[in-house]
Formats: structure tokens, sequence, C-alpha cells
């Protein structure tokens, strides 16, 4: 995720915009921030679920409430960059669809350690993916504000990789995982070169 950030969302986004698209970048980067540590205090975009306080009905909300609003931002970025070009959208699908499983994962694990059932957790999942669906949506309807959609979900992007998934590779002990986050950066430049127009 940081490598489509840095090499097709952002300058993607400067090409449309001019330099003013990376206020927009910081922007997104910060309002993430900002929600993260103000509004859902208990939530992490990475991995990083507290499952010892999942117990409380509070903590459960801000980890729904925040993964809800992450994956809104999820469908903006594949929106905006099939509205730029087929080669831009299916970088961030795959990118987004990488991360998907995990949260996948979280949600239910969140939904079932705070004693809710299967059922419960099957349809906070469906809640995550009618918000990919609505961010894709919304984004679609207001394609011309395509300089403002597109650098905010890099911001977006860049946040959620920078600060919660790279620490998480990082607390790995093992050399493996640092290895394929270096072979999926490598990879990217290598399709970029070959298949982007």
């Amino acid at each position: 995720m940081l490598a489509v950030a840095f090499v097709e969302v952002i300058p993607e986004s400067v090409r449309l915009s001019g330099e003013s698209a990376l206020l927009f970048v910081l922007v997104g980067y910060f309002l993430v921030h900002l929600f993260e540590h103000t509004l859902a205090p208990h939530f992490h975009f990475g991995e990083e679920t507290h499952f010892e306080e999942m117990s409380h009905q509070h903590a459960r909300t801000s980890v729904l409430v925040g993964l809800t609003i992450h994956t809104f931002f999820d469908g903006v970025a594949i929106a905006a960059g099939f509205l730029v070009s087929t080669w831009l959208g299916a970088v961030m699908f795959f990118a987004v669809f990488l991360h998907k499983l995990p949260e996948g994962f979280t949600v239910a694990s969140v939904v079932l350690a705070s004693g809710q059932g299967k059922r419960n957790a099957i349809l906070a999942a469906g809640l995550l993916g009618g918000a990919t669906v609505a961010g894709v949506a919304l984004t679609t309807s207001l394609q011309g504000q395509l300089k403002y959609a597109l650098p905010l979900s890099g911001g977006v992007t860049l946040y959620v990789a920078a600060t919660d998934l790279l620490p998480e590779v990082n607390r790995e002990p093992n050399w493996r995982m640092a290895l394929l986050v270096f072979v999926g950066v490598v990879s990217l430049l290598i399709m970029q070169h070959l298949f982007h127009v």
C-alpha cells in the first residue's frame, strides 16, 4: 500500500491538480490520524486490536465505526483510481483486496469477543462491504471532484500503510515478512514498468 501511494496515487494526484494535491494528501493523512486518536481511541486501522477491551460495547462500536469509515475510503480510492485509468484502478483494487481479509477477521473477532453471535459477525462484515460500495458510488457520482478524492484517498492509504501495517510487519520476529514487503514493492515497480501506459 505504501508503494501504491508513493508510486501511483500521489504522482497521479499531482499530475491532475498540481502541487495543491499535496495539501489534500496531508489532509487525508491527518483526518485519519485525528479520527483514530480522538473519536475512536480503541481502534487502530491495522491489525492492532485490544481484544481484552472488546467486551465493552463502546470499544466494539469504536472498532466497527472505525473500520466502516476506513472501508468507505477504500471504496473512494478504488473508484478514484478507475476514474483516472484502468491501471490505477486495478492497482488500487489489488492493494485494498490484500488487506481486506485481515480486516474481515478483525471485525469478526471483535464482534465475537464482545459476546455477539456469528450472525452479528456476518452483519458487521456486510456493513464493511456496504461501506466500500458506498465509497465507490459516491466517488463515481462526483467525478468532477476527482482532484480532491484521489489525493485524499492517497493520504488515507499512506496513513494506513505507514502507521498501522508497517509497524505490524516490524513486530514480526523473522525476516520473511520484511522480505514479502520488499517483494511486493518490487513486483509493483515491475508491473508498472511492463503494463502502465
